[in-house]
């Protein structure tokens, strides 16, 4: 068998490689635009295990490797990076390292989505982007108003709060400015409404989701879905603890000896994640009782932004316990039937963040 440590980079990649077999090591630079790697893969024979750490821009590696019929493992990088030994750090030392921990069965594998997951999750990320951009447009437009003593906040965007906005007098280049942001705004809201109908038909097509929006309150398709495609499996944690840790809403900790020191968040998980169950946490404690007093005892205490981000700790929690009771109740009964976005309960979420 053939087990190969490479520390891959965006245009070229280093590798280690031992036959287990023989013993004989090989350690070479492969680029990948003149398609050596390529190459390199397809002349491989017998059973081939590649570890690389994970990192972004692999799609057409781990492609690579399964239309050559190759395993690969993908690790943690902040555990491949703890195990090692040496200060000096080289391309040539991380692929051995990577060959090391392959060899000596110490390499922290990860999961890995399915090119279907993976491709679902870009529909929400380039969604979450144009929303984004949307609110990035209406507060600039907002801005603009209130220069003229013009402040509507949410009514700005009605047909008369529009109408206002547009005969508002102007110099020149504001004028202008005015003009291409609602040319632009006009050209995003269309784009996200589509998008919007995407991901409810991806959110119908998964029960785990549907159930989600029918038991949690202020829970939509939006935040269903990502919440689901984030986890991926709710077997994959032991305790609701480990799901927090791995959003990277705990709070970081450097105690020592009889003294605790707890800090901010670690913020270790999926951003966009975390910004959707802050959104959501929002809306749920809306129609929450309990969610809306916890919110409100913490907002006393520790202030707003303290108290959102523990709300969107409970969210999360309260979706876990949601998804393992549904793992164990889906066989027994069907599905309950998905609510439209749109309704008080189950709203798309939007960037602009929602009030108490």
């Amino acid at each position: 068998m053939l087990i190969i440590g490479c520390d891959l980079h965006p245009r070229h990649q280093e590798i280690a490689m031992v036959n287990t077999e023989t013993g004989e090591l090989v350690e070479r630079r492969l680029e990948h635009e003149n398609g050596q790697a390529k190459e390199f893969y397809a002349g491989l024979a017998g059973p081939v295990r590649v570890g690389i750490e994970a990192t972004g821009y692999t799609q057409w590696f781990e492609r690579l490797l399964a239309e050559s019929g190759h395993e690969l493992w993908v690790g943690d990088p902040a555990e491949i990076r703890a195990r090692a030994v040496r200060k000096q750090k080289t391309n040539r030392r991380d692929a051995a390292h990577l060959l090391d921990l392959l060899t000596t069965g110490r390499f922290p594998r990860i999961w890995v989505p399915s090119p279907e997951e993976r491709d679902v999750r870009q529909l929400l990320k380039h969604r979450h982007q144009l929303v984004r951009m949307r609110t990035s447009v209406k507060n600039q437009l907002h801005a603009l108003a209130m220069g003229q003593g013009v402040c509507r906040k949410q009514k700005l965007w009605t047909p008369r709060g529009r109408q206002e906005l547009e005969r508002l007098t102007l110099d020149t280049w504001a004028s202008r400015r005015r003009g291409e942001l609602l040319e632009l705004l006009d050209r995003l809201e269309p784009k996200i409404a589509k998008l919007d109908e995407a991901v409810l038909a991806q959110a119908k097509s998964r029960p785990t989701v549907v159930y989600l929006m029918q038991r949690q309150k202020g829970v939509g398709p939006v935040v269903g879905l990502a919440y689901v495609l984030t986890l991926l499996s709710v077997k994959r944690f032991a305790n609701s603890r480990q799901v927090v840790s791995y959003l990277g809403l705990n709070p970081s900790e450097g105690s020592t000896g009889d003294h605790q020191r707890l800090g901010p968040i670690s913020k270790q998980g999926n951003t966009m994640m975390r910004w959707l169950l802050v959104e959501a946490g929002q809306s749920a404690a809306q129609y929450d009782p309990v969610l809306r007093r916890t919110y409100q005892r913490l907002k006393f205490r520790r202030g707003a932004k303290v108290a959102k981000v523990a709300l969107a700790r409970h969210l999360a929690v309260r979706l876990y316990w949601l998804w393992r009771e549904a793992s164990t109740e889906a066989s027994a009964r069907p599905a309950p039937p998905v609510r439209m976005p749109g309704s008080p309960a189950h709203s798309m979420v939007d960037a602009s963040p929602s009030t108490l």
